[in-house]
């Protein structure tokens, strides 16, 4: 391993670093696009594991896919640094006109809470 692992990819360093953070049994889990440089399906497989490994851990996850935080206890939405929405995901989705339910229906996903596009 080269020094910064400059000789893995981008997606691998990301891996390295959930594994570590898995291992160390973290009480606090921050993850700021953890998964944005892995494909869908690892995306997937990824959450999974961490949601089995971090079930007693505080996870705070800066997130693009709407998928990856469909099922966290709140979601807190924000548009220019300031805070537009707070709430559980499945409450932002009632709002008509909301933030989360745009960002949510313009990235394919649909009515229900599990049915959302890659």
């Amino acid at each position: 391993m080269a020094e910064g692992g400059t000789n893995f990819s981008a997606g691998q360093r990301q891996l390295l670093c959930l594994a570590r953070a898995i291992l160390k049994d973290s009480n606090i889990l921050i993850m700021d696009e953890a998964t944005a440089s892995v494909d869908p399906r690892t995306d997937e497989l990824l959450q999974r594991t961490i949601r089995e490994h971090c079930r007693n851990c505080t996870i705070i996850t800066i997130a693009h896919r709407l998928q990856t935080i469909l099922d966290y206890d709140r979601v807190l939405v924000m548009d220019a640094g300031q805070v537009v929405e707070f709430d559980t995901p499945e409450r932002l989705l009632l709002i008509p006109d909301g933030y989360f339910r745009k960002l949510f229906e313009e990235n394919g996903c649909h009515s229900t809470i599990t049915a959302c596009g890659q």
